[in-house]
């Protein structure tokens, strides 16, 4: 403030001459306050990069108390500002009984038998893969085009394959929330954004730090983007890696930051040197995004040309950890933040873009599988904690698609103010505006409905309790 004021008057006194200013002066001081409190407004939103300023900017600890310290009381004040939201008042379709009694057999708390177990140990190394956009409709098996993800289609027959998976949300700071807390996309708000809310999750990672792994993250793009930031730091994640770690040329390789090339060979490096077992290590890619402009160009359409180039990094990435003495130990899973429907890009509401892969890999794979059981991207928490053993009762809307508990398979998916429910009987898309079902197939049902609306405001109340 004393930099803009100081220039201000400087302007005023020495640039401009003594008689403009007094025949100009309320003519220029308008001029000069315009232009300084545009330069002022890029300072408070944090520059012109995507990302905004945010709390979790200043967040460095994994201990909150300090996070909390750090934050600019001021700042913090206008951000809650517009985080008044009361989550429980909100998607009230039904009384108390009723929302029970259809809420309660869909996530069961038994865990049950375990039908398979598909790891050769109980505390594998873990990488987890999050893979940007990567929606089923370019992956072949999954029925989508082919040829444009060969190195990962070939993998899909070296592991576990869930080929009936779906994201629970659209964007992929929600879908983050999704894979790693095994929480439900909301339609109306973004968790990640809330720290004070995200930080209360549960977490892979956390449960993974109380059994002795040591943990960390890496994104090749802004971490601060979404308070992504905060919350891996409140999740357990001792260490983050993100693009003001790698070199100027690096972060302008893509729009969004540094390309899955260097990402993927910084990554590989990084495992090379780990020397402390047990370990869980976060990654998520960037290239496969719009404006998708990537240093590759084995494809002419190009927005199937950046998905065929996070293949071709992935593929040579998998190759090299095959000769590493890392690969016998590890467990390298690899999921969709969330889908992508091509050709038809941006129609966020219809099924077909909510259907991604998720792949188990590595050689702590016992031995190749297809799972095609109906399935959400959240259960991916309960499901991977029951594989190893430990406790995930606080994981209330992930389930263990491995355990004979599973018993009515079913996927429940959001998009802005509406959700979806599929089962054995078929898909239905509610739009909460209209209040009105948008998309049925292969008919209406009044099962589906009313069971996505229990899980809607289920989901609701249990976040509107999180303080």
């Amino acid at each position: 403030m004393l930099v803009l004021a100081a220039l201000y008057c400087y302007l005023l006194t020495i640039i401009i001459p003594d008689k403009f200013v007094s025949r100009f002066r309320k003519v220029t001081q308008s001029l000069l306050m315009l232009l300084t409190t545009g330069v002022l407004f890029i300072f408070i939103r944090g520059g012109v990069t995507e990302s905004t300023s945010n709390v979790g900017q200043v967040y460095f600890s994994n201990d909150q108390f300090l996070n909390h310290s750090a934050v600019n009381p001021t700042f913090s004040l206008l951000s809650s500002l517009n985080k008044t939201q009361d989550f429980g008042e909100e998607f009230n379709f039904f009384d108390e009984d009723r929302r029970e009694k259809l809420f309660e057999a869909l996530y069961p708390n038994s865990d049950g038998d375990s039908i398979v177990n598909v790891l050769k140990t109980k505390k594998p190394n873990i990488l987890l893969i999050l893979m940007e956009s990567f929606g089923a409709s370019f992956i072949e098996p999954l029925g989508g085009l082919p040829d444009v993800t060969p190195n990962f289609n070939r993998l899909s027959k070296e592991g576990v394959f869930f080929t009936n998976c779906y994201a629970n949300s659209y964007r992929t700071d929600r879908g983050t929330i999704c894979a790693l807390s095994g929480y439900l996309g909301l339609p109306t708000a973004s968790v990640m954004k809330l720290p004070v809310k995200s930080q209360t999750l549960p977490a892979i990672s956390d449960e993974l730090v109380k059994v002795g792994y040591t943990t960390d993250f890496l994104y090749g793009g802004d971490i601060n983007f979404t308070n992504m930031k905060s919350y891996l730091l409140s999740k357990g994640y001792q260490k983050t890696t993100a693009d003001k770690d790698f070199s100027l040329s690096e972060q302008r390789s893509n729009a969004w930051g540094v390309n899955d090339n260097i990402t993927f060979n910084y990554l590989f490096s990084e495992i090379e040197k780990k020397r402390k077992e047990p370990w869980h290590t976060g990654f998520l890619t960037l290239s496969s995004h719009e404006p998708f402009e990537v240093p590759y160009s084995r494809l002419k359409d190009k927005i199937p040309n950046a998905f065929a180039y996070t293949d071709e990094c992935f593929g040579k990435f998998i190759d090299k950890l095959k000769k590493s003495p890392a690969w016998d130990n590890l467990l390298i899973i690899c999921v969709a933040d969330h889908g992508f429907y091509y050709p038809k890009e941006g129609l966020n509401t219809l099924p077909k873009f909510y259907h991604i892969p998720m792949l188990w890999l590595g050689g702590a794979i016992k031995e190749p599988m297809a799972v095609d059981k109906i399935m959400n991207q959240a259960d991916l928490s309960a499901t991977l904690l029951a594989q190893l053993g430990i406790d995930h009762s606080k994981f209330n809307f992930s389930r263990n698609i491995l355990s004979s508990s599973y018993k009515y398979p079913f996927a429940f998916y959001t998009f802005n103010n509406g959700f979806s429910f599929r089962d054995s009987t078929g898909v239905t898309v509610y739009d909460n505006n209209s209040n009105k079902v948008i998309y049925q197939d292969p008919s209406e049902s009044s099962d589906r409905i009313d069971r996505g609306k229990a899980i809607l405001q289920t989901v609701y109340d249990d976040l509107g309790a999180r303080k």
